[in-house]
């Protein structure tokens, strides 16, 4: 079992393994506070009934969610799921919880609904563009700061973006939830009025979410990471595997980096030889090129194998560290070969049906130019062998159109004898 920090029935995913699968922050409380609320609920300890081995399998490997008891009021029921979230940047923080709990506090349950709620309290699920509510909320915005469109998560395609940078010049409503924003564009003469979860804030040219690299490099710490937020006055905090915690500097202590998105396929670069953690080879000993499946907050990769056959439990994922891959694709393979062989790794049955197709093919063919051989021995003219003055001719029809069956000359013939001479 990897090294802990927590009681293992109320512990978040990052939890397990801090320096692999963290950073610890404040979000991990949430995860902890929802099997609280849940135990209190139902009177039955989250995960009851499990070794601690049953826990980390169903909470890290396999994303299960304690159980969420029905009936209950929508925001409370909403909160709860979000402190289930498995990335905890998607998590309400405790000031989130504490509003949706006060203004839950006199709701009441009517001919099958509920009622009586102090304010609106639950927005949707998530937004359109795939984030959850809570993560939207954290981006505060305020007039002056720098904005442009946010991608949708884990999209490596250019998406047009309605607002590439403009600055925020008036707010509506509340602009921490689902207000509207007024965004002055350069070109453009009047502001455009958007919703808040479509904008992202920028400062000093990074955004939350960004992939950043450190310009000096620590031994004891990878140097990629994912920027967890950056303030006003060029503070921010970095996931970075190795590190327990969210790791605080300047913004002029980073760089951009490669981003990595989930689908992509990713191999261990040709200058490493001891990779931070296992790597499985192909047969002949190169590394093997595996696909993203999923990222977590601190930019460590969960990678699997798809161009690999596993029997039973045979471990199937692996964890990689993003400053010691690249990606992969049929751009980057030079020539037919090194494109079939990427094509393997998109899954392990590729092989077998291109052989099965290349056996089928060659009998095919070999079938249809047997075949074509034996109609053209069957269907060839035979000619007549017509005897005329001596002289034997093959193929030749007779002077009076009569066929005749051919026969081989004589052996007179053959020695150049002529029949008087015979004679």
């Amino acid at each position: 079992m990897p090294w802990r920090l927590g009681t293992p029935n109320y512990m978040a995913p990052e939890q397990w393994q801090p320096e692999i699968r963290g950073p610890i922050s404040s979000e991990t409380d949430s995860w902890g506070f929802g099997c609280s609320i849940v135990e209190m609920l139902t009177g039955v300890l989250p995960w009851c009934g499990k070794s601690i081995e049953e826990i980390y399998d169903s909470v890290v490997r396999k994303q299960e969610k304690p159980h969420i008891p029905e009936g209950l009021p929508p925001p409370v029921e909403n909160i709860l799921l979000g402190c289930f979230e498995y990335d905890l940047r998607s998590r309400p923080l405790m000031t989130d919880i504490l509003r949706v709990f006060k203004s839950s506090q006199n709701a009441v349950f009517v001919d099958g609904g509920w009622t009586g709620f102090g304010s609106r309290t639950i927005l949707e699920k998530s937004s359109g563009a795939g984030y959850t509510e809570w993560f939207l909320s954290k981006d505060h915005l305020q007039v002056g700061d720098m904005v442009r469109s946010r991608r949708p998560p884990n999209s490596c395609k250019p998406e047009n973006m309605d607002v590439p940078e403009g600055t925020v010049v008036g707010l509506e409503r509340n602009p921490d939830r689902d207000g509207f924003v007024l965004v002055s564009v350069h070109g453009i003469h009047d502001p455009l009025r958007l919703p808040v979860s479509t904008l992202e804030k920028v400062s000093f040219g990074l955004a939350a979410g960004d992939w950043v690299h450190l310009k000096e490099e620590n031994n004891k710490h990878s140097p990629v990471g994912i920027l967890h937020s950056i303030n006003r006055d060029g503070s921010v905090a970095v996931g970075f595997i190795g590190v327990e915690t969210l790791w605080k500097g300047k913004y002029s202590e980073l760089q951009m980096a490669e981003s990595y998105f989930v689908g992509q396929f990713v191999r261990l670069k040709t200058n490493v030889l001891s990779p931070r953690f296992e790597w499985p080879r192909k047969t002949g000993g190169a590394w093997a090129t595996g696909k993203i499946w999923w990222i977590l907050p601190n930019g460590c990769l969960i990678v699997k194998f798809p161009g690999r056959f596993t029997i039973g439990q045979e471990n199937s994922s692996f964890l990689a560290d993003p400053a010691e891959v690249e990606v992969v694709s049929f751009n980057t393979c030079p020539g037919v070969v090194k494109k079939y062989q990427h094509l393997e790794d998109f899954h392990w049955a590729v092989r077998p049906l291109v052989i099965a197709l290349g056996i089928f093919t060659a009998m095919k063919v070999g079938f249809f130019t047997g075949k074509k051989i034996r109609r053209s021995r069957v269907n060839r003219p035979r000619g007549n062998a017509v005897q005329s003055n001596g002289q034997y001719t093959d193929g030749q029809t007779s002077g009076d159109g009569s066929n005749q069956a051919w026969f081989p000359p004589s052996v007179k013939n053959i020695l150049g004898v002529s029949p008087a001479a015979a004679r």
